[in-house]
């Protein structure tokens, strides 16, 4: 089978992605038990809209790994106590590295380019978040002394955000956290007067912590309080080992071994054009050794034909309050 992250063509992603579910049907068991009971013909899938999706909650209460492997490594949903999170074994670590900083290295540049703030819990407070596990992994790629967390510690952060503003610096936050450290700036003219070099990451998360608004809403908040254009987003989840940047717009790009397909929300296969709404499905070929096709409870739609661009539009109604925005509680 071809590199996952050697693809270059739309034939060569569906030649993986198509060899990936043969393979996966075979090996990992709740996925072939979730095609057999959709009586799936497994030598008649040919094209990407005919492979089944697993819904997204499986991670939940199932072991979702190759059942050849044995691993005790994986990441958690965020959530309370109250939930049932949802676990992502993961059977390499490596491929998980390698989906980051290509990812990264993609859209963004070169992780050893610059400084990583994060207004994020550090590493030993939250293992099992995959979202932090992406950030320090940026971290020790950049190894740059000032990259650090700063959750709530927005003095240090104002501080040393002034004094890098003629470095190459990317802050990571959640939403809520990013509005938060805005309000304690208040309208302090200090803050990064000439931050054409400062550029900030969203990573979602506002439900049950702020009042919900829109991402344009958030996104032009974040410009005029750091005073830059360059607010970006990122997008994935714990289910997921590969990243999804959007850098304006709010329209997210994958990367060459990923792809987004939208499906209509009462009838889960079928699937709508470009432009129209409907729920996310993510073809993540990085899980190799989990499951690579995942029905999300996102809603979205497509901006390009070729399932490259996309845009979130928020939450199927009755999916749980998830992710970054309880990452922090």
């Amino acid at each position: 089978m071809k590199n996952i992250f050697d693809i270059t063509t739309e034939q060569e992603f569906l030649d993986v992605a198509l060899a990936t579910f043969r393979y996966q049907y075979k090996n990992i068991e709740v996925y072939r038990k979730f095609a057999d009971y959709l009586r799936i013909q497994i030598e008649e899938v040919k094209l990407l809209d005919q492979i089944p999706f697993l819904p997204i909650e499986m991670f939940k209460n199932h072991k979702i790994l190759d059942q050849n492997i044995s691993t005790d490594l994986y990441f958690q949903s965020s959530g309370t106590t109250q939930m049932n999170l949802s676990k992502h074994f993961i059977a390499n670590e490596n491929i998980y590295q390698e989906s980051i900083y290509r990812s990264f290295e993609q859209f963004i540049g070169k992780p050893e380019d610059f400084i990583f703030l994060g207004l994020l819990p550090n590493y030993l407070e939250k293992q099992n978040s995959s979202l932090i596990y992406m950030v320090d992994y940026l971290m020790k790629k950049s190894d740059k002394p000032e990259n650090g967390y700063f959750l709530y510690n927005h003095e240090d952060l104002f501080k040393l955000l002034n004094e890098l503003k003629h470095k190459k610096v990317i802050l990571f936050g959640v939403s809520f956290a990013l509005l938060d450290f805005l309000d304690y700036c208040g309208s302090n003219s200090q803050i990064l007067q000439d931050s054409d070099i400062l550029t900030i990451i969203e990573t979602g998360g506002m439900k049950g912590r702020k009042e919900e608004m829109t991402k344009d809403e958030l996104l032009k908040i974040l410009q005029n309080g750091f005073k830059t254009e360059k607010i970006y987003s990122e997008y994935s989840m714990t289910e997921l080992l590969s990243q999804a940047y959007s850098l304006g717009e709010n329209i997210y790009e994958c990367p060459n071994w990923m792809r987004v397909l939208v499906r209509n929300v009462e009838d889960p296969f079928s699937y709508e054009s470009s432009g129209k709404t409907g729920a996310i499905n993510i073809i993540d070929l990085a899980n190799i050794h989990s499951c690579s096709f995942i029905a999300t409870q996102d809603l979205g739609k497509l901006v390009t034909k070729d399932e490259k661009k996309f845009q979130v539009l928020g939450r199927i109604d009755h999916s749980d309050i998830r992710g970054c925005s309880l990452l922090v509680s």
